[in-house]
C-alpha cells in the first residue's frame, strides 16, 4: 500500500514538472526583438505586423505564426528565427532573406481573330512597408486600356489602410441579343478609392466607392446585316462595394499551402434612370503539397447578380481570368460558377531558378440574362477546357513566373487557344 502511494506521489510530481517545463518552453518572456537581412523593408513595419510583444510572455505558436506572416510578405523570400538568452534576457532574432519586389507585367494571349497583350510595372514593397504601386497598359483588339493603382495596406497604427486608382478600360465587347452577337466598342473610365480595416495581418475588410462612365458604340464590322441594340449609349454610374479577404497561405519557395477566401458585394446606381444593380462574388482558393515536387492548386468562383434580361450582363467567360483558351468575352451571364484545377510538377529547382510542368482543367457555367438558376446545369452553358503548360520561375523577384498554357475545349475540340503571362494563372 505504501509502495503504491509513493508511486502515485512520484507520478504526480513528474506530471507537475512536465507541466511546468512545458509552460516554460511554450511561454517565454521576450525582452528584445531584432530583425536582420531586411535592407529594403522598414524594421518599424515588421514590428507592427508581428504579434509577439516585447516585455510580455509570448507562446511559441505565436512566434511560429509571426514567422509565417513574414514569409507571406512580397519582399521576403525566406525567414527563420531563434531565441537566445543573453545576460538573463530572452532575445528573439528574426533573420530575413529578401527578394526584389519590382517586376514588369507581361500578358499575351490569343485565338483566331483575337489577340491581346499587356505590359506594365508593379512595385510590391513601396516605401518598405508593403505598399503597392501599379502602372499598366493593355491592348485588346487594338483598343487601349490603362490603369494606375496605389495601395497602402497598413498605416502607422497598423489597423487601417487605403487604396486609390484611376482606370481607363477599352475593348471590343460582344453583346448577345436574340438575333445574335453584336460587337460594341466599350469604354469604362473610373476613379476609385477604398478604406481598409485590418483585423490581423491575414484578414481585412474594405469599403470602397467608384465614379465611372460607361460608353457603348456599335463597331463597324458586324456579323449581322442589321444588328439590334442602340447605336451608341453613355451611362454615368456610382458604385459602392464591400470586400472581405482572408489569406491563410504558407509559403515555401514558390510552393503554396493553405487557403484564401475573398468575397465582394457591389451596388451600382445608374444616374440616368435611377435604377440599382447588385452583384456578389465569392472566390475560394486551396493549395496543398502531397509530395516534394508536386503542388495541387484549385480555385472556385461563384457569382450572382440582379437578373436583368439585358445584354449587359456582368459575368463573362474569357481567357484572361477564368477559362484558358476560350477567347475574349465569348459569353455573359447573371450568375456564374467557375472551377480551376492545376497539377504543378517541379521538373527543375536549383538556387534561384525553377521550372514546372502544369496540367489543368478550367470549367465554367453561366446563368443566361433573365434566365433561371437551372441554366447553371444546362449542358449548353457548360465550358470546359483542358490543357498543359510550362512555368519558368525566378525566385529572387516576387511574382517572376513566366507561364504559357495551351487549352482545348473537350466538348468542341475545334475551340482552342494559347495564353502567355507573368505570374501564376491563379
Amino acid at each position: 500500500m505504501t509502495f503504491n502511494k509513493q508511486n502515485t506521489l512520484i507520478a504526480i510530481l513528474i506530471i507537475f514538472c512536465q507541466i511546468c517545463f512545458g509552460q516554460h518552453q511554450s511561454d517565454l518572456h521576450i525582452d528584445r526583438i531584432y530583425f536582420s537581412g531586411n535592407e529594403k523593408t522598414e524594421t518599424s513595419f515588421l514590428h507592427e505586423i508581428i504579434a509577439a510583444e516585447i516585455g510580455e510572455k509570448n507562446s511559441i505558436s505565436t512566434i511560429d505564426n509571426d514567422l509565417e506572416v513574414l514569409k507571406n510578405l512580397a519582399s521576403v523570400a525566406d525567414a527563420f528565427y531563434e531565441i537566445s538568452e543573453v545576460d538573463g534576457k530572452n532575445i528573439l532574432y528574426f533573420t530575413i532573406t529578401e527578394r526584389s519586389t519590382k517586376f514588369p507585367i507581361l500578358k499575351l494571349g490569343g485565338i483566331k481573330n483575337n489577340l491581346w497583350f499587356g505590359i506594365g510595372f508593379i512595385e510590391n514593397n513601396l516605401q518598405g512597408n508593403a505598399s503597392q504601386f501599379l502602372a499598366y497598359y493593355q491592348n485588346t483588339d487594338r483598343r487601349h486600356t490603362a490603369e494606375i493603382f496605389y495601395k497602402r495596406p497598413r498605416t502607422k497604427s497598423g489597423k487601417y489602410g487605403y487604396t486609390a486608382s484611376l482606370r481607363k478600360w477599352s475593348s471590343l465587347e460582344p453583346l448577345f441579343f436574340n438575333e445574335g452577337a453584336v460587337n460594341y466598342l466599350y469604354d469604362n473610365n473610373a476613379i476609385s478609392i477604398s478604406g481598409i480595416k485590418n483585423f490581423d495581418f491575414r484578414r481585412n475588410i474594405q469599403l470602397g466607392i467608384s465614379l465611372f462612365q460607361e460608353s457603348y458604340k456599335q463597331a463597324e464590322i458586324q456579323e449581322l446585316a442589321n444588328p439590334p441594340g442602340p447605336l451608341d449609349l453613355t451611362i454615368n454610374k456610382f458604385l459602392s462595394k464591400a470586400l472581405y479577404n482572408n489569406n491563410q497561405y504558407k509559403y515555401s519557395f514558390f510552393y503554396l499551402e493553405g487557403y484564401s477566401v475573398n468575397a465582394i458585394i457591389q451596388n451600382v446606381y445608374n444616374f440616368d434612370d435611377g435604377s440599382f444593380f447588385n452583384a456578389g462574388e465569392l472566390e475560394i482558393k486551396y493549395f496543398f503539397k502531397p509530395k516534394e515536387k508536386i503542388n495541387i492548386a484549385s480555385r472556385l468562383k461563384l457569382g450572382v447578380s440582379t437578373n436583368n434580361n439585358s445584354p449587359f450582363a456582368p459575368f463573362v467567360a474569357d481567357s484572361h481570368v477564368n477559362i484558358r483558351g476560350i477567347g475574349n468575352r465569348i459569353d455573359r451571364g447573371t450568375a456564374q460558377a467557375v472551377l480551376n484545377l492545376e497539377y504543378r510538377y517541379t521538373a527543375y529547382h536549383k538556387k534561384e531558378w525553377a521550372c514546372q510542368w502544369v496540367a489543368f482543367s478550367d470549367f465554367g457555367t453561366w446563368r443566361t440574362p433573365g434566365g433561371e438558376f437551372s441554366d447553371l446545369v444546362n449542358n449548353n452553358n457548360f465550358r470546359q477546357f483542358v490543357g498543359g503548360g510550362l512555368r519558368v520561375i525566378y525566385q529572387k523577384v516576387f511574382g517572376a513566373t513566366f507561364r504559357i498554357d495551351y487549352a482545348v475545349d473537350i466538348f468542341n475540340p475545334v475551340e482552342r487557344g494559347i495564353v502567355f503571362g507573368l505570374g501564376q494563372y491563379f
